[in-house]
């Protein structure tokens, strides 16, 4: 056994984008797939790093691009979060890009297109949201400290994908007040939700790359209880959407 990754570049609205697939090379069936959707930088090694720990999991991981190939970023750039504020305004063409992304990961060869589920992180935290609003067909998704505003089109009732909230407690960015309106959205959608909240966690807090560096700002940073925690809860949360 040996997990593999495989680039694949496909079509969408402003494309073309590029993904990254990771599979067990034994795999011989179709599997369950995961979309992992990144943070504010867009693709990069830890994502694709994610993609293979699914992949330990017995299921396909799957890298979506909503920025567009080889439009990434670092935290050392001018503008790191250039990309993703262009799609913050406008988040009709952001969902038309996930569902491009989607639709890449159910028509993967060793992927199982009726049962599939999303992950994100940050800005693809609020991905994640977004593909259980706009009611696309996927049987749950998990947001990692996540960007909680709602998009400015009219969500599903109900909302049939489960969802996940891991979130950090002490996150700057979704303050106990935000959590709450999020919970009461989710209601009002008649989702099946839960909210897994970290103490002295912050935001980004699986974020290794951030690991024995000063926080760019406070309540931005690493947290290792709170990374494996999320990501154990996250794996028993897929283990029950695929049986």
């Amino acid at each position: 056994m040996a997990i593999v990754r495989q680039t694949m570049v496909y079509d969408g609205p402003g494309g073309p984008f590029e993904g990254v697939f990771a599979y067990d090379d034994e795999v011989e069936t179709a599997r369950p797939g995961v979309m992992v959707v990144p943070n504010v930088l867009g693709q990069k090694e830890s994502d694709s790093v994610t993609a293979e720990n699914i992949a330990k999991l017995g299921y396909v991981g799957f890298v979506a691009d909503v920025f567009g190939q080889g439009r990434r970023k670092t935290f050392t750039s001018e503008n790191p979060a250039e990309y993703m504020n262009e799609l913050n305004a406008d988040r009709g063409l952001l969902r038309d890009r996930l569902k491009a992304s989607l639709e890449m990961l159910k028509g993967f060869q060793l992927v199982d297109p009726a049962r599939t589920a999303v992950y994100g992180y940050c800005f693809g935290g609020k991905c994640a949201l977004d593909v259980a609003r706009a009611g696309f067909d996927v049987l749950g998704v998990v947001s990692f400290h996540g960007v909680y505003d709602k998009p400015d089109y009219a969500s599903v009732t109900p909302i049939k994908a489960r969802i996940l909230v891991c979130h950090g407690w002490e996150d700057p960015i979704a303050p106990p007040e935000v959590m709450v309106a999020l919970g009461k959205e989710l209601s009002e959608g008649q989702a099946d939700w839960q909210i897994h909240a970290y103490g002295t966690a912050g935001h980004a807090f699986t974020d290794i790359d951030r690991k024995g560096v000063p926080p760019v700002r406070p309540g931005v940073a690493y947290e290792e209880r709170a990374d494996r925690r999320s990501w154990k809860a996250a794996s028993d949360f897929l283990a029950e959407l695929f049986g």
